[in-house]
């Protein structure tokens, strides 16, 4: 590569664009000298769209064809939504940076301005997460719920042409492509428990690419990162991809990471949920954020998520 240029990989979303574009301005801003240029990259998720995310069962889904242009040259750093990034990565591919995390709950978005508890019974509900499907059908076991897949503004659009009484979102992406104005409600973490990682970006390089590793250093942020950690090790812990119904969220306050998960049943009339938080001391923090994921994981397991997984893996989706 070119000593002051970079290639900046990414999908070719608009959300993914706003993100890609996001993180060369923070590195434009540190090294005025520095040109990025962005490659645009069509994965295997952005061209399935009609089958739902678990039957395709691959957890690399929005990454892997990244990670190839990563690995071989043509891109020297990716942008990934966290929560699109599997939690074992190719060898040869590192996080060099995850960035401040925005609001990670979910929203939910209806034609009447009603909030979760408002909405009718037998209401339909569009999502294409079996984490969300699992969590709304504990607290509404009512409502009926729809596939739906696509980027942000396919949704909007699928949403607004159908007769769906509401469907449900990230927050951080509503948010980040100017739809604040269609949010009724973001839904409490008590209620659901967002995706591992959702609201913070991250930027992947190769490991032995030293200069990346330095360039991208500063746009980590400590308490998301350990946040981040600490719910990518539960998941890990739990070998669930984005195809299973886990939730969690890791929340660092007054030097105490906290961590919430939960593991849910398809048709969410099992649903096990817990937390735990430990002290941070500032030695070896990412040490002790990653053990307190393999704990709440193992909690978990124990209070009957072994089962609920079990049960799903039997039901033909992969773990």
């Amino acid at each position: 590569m070119n000593h002051n240029t970079v290639t900046i990989g990414t999908r070719g979303s608009q959300l993914a664009l706003w993100q890609t574009e996001w993180v060369r301005e923070q590195l434009t801003g540190l090294y005025p000298q520095l040109t990025c240029q962005v490659k645009t990259v069509k994965t295997i998720g952005d061209k399935i769209l009609d089958v739902p995310l678990a039957k395709i069962g691959d957890k690399g889904l929005f990454t892997k064809e990244l990670d190839v242009a990563l690995l071989n040259g043509e891109i020297d750093l990716a942008v990934h939504s966290l929560k699109d990034l599997p939690t074992q990565l190719p060898d040869g591919i590192v996080i060099a940076a995850i960035t401040e995390r925005w609001d990670p709950r979910d929203s939910l978005i209806t034609k009447t301005g009603f909030t979760f508890r408002e909405l009718p019974p037998g209401a339909v509900v569009a999502t294409g997460s079996l984490r969300r499907r699992a969590q709304v059908l504990h607290h509404r076991p009512d409502v009926q719920i729809v596939e739906l897949r696509g980027n942000l503004n396919t949704r909007f659009r699928k949403f607004d042409e159908n007769s769906w009484d509401a469907m449900i979102l990230a927050t951080a992406g509503v948010e980040r492509l100017g739809w604040s104005d269609r949010i009724s409600e973001k839904i409490s973490t008590e209620l659901i428990l967002p995706a591992v990682g959702q609201g913070a970006f991250g930027v992947v390089c190769r490991a032995n690419d030293e200069k990346m590793l330095n360039l991208l250093a500063p746009l980590n942020h400590l308490s998301s990162r350990l946040a981040t950690l600490a719910e990518r090790s539960l998941m890990r812990t739990l070998e669930g991809g984005c195809q299973i119904p886990i939730g969690a969220l890791g929340i660092l306050e007054d030097g105490q990471l906290s961590l919430a998960g939960c593991i849910g049943s398809l048709d969410g009339k099992q649903l096990v949920r817990d937390s735990l938080s430990i002290p941070l001391t500032g030695e070896a923090d990412e040490e002790t954020a990653v053990e307190l994921g393999e704990r709440l994981a193992k909690k978990l397991l124990d209070m009957g998520g072994e089962e609920i997984l079990n049960a799903i893996i039997a039901g033909g989706i992969s773990r």
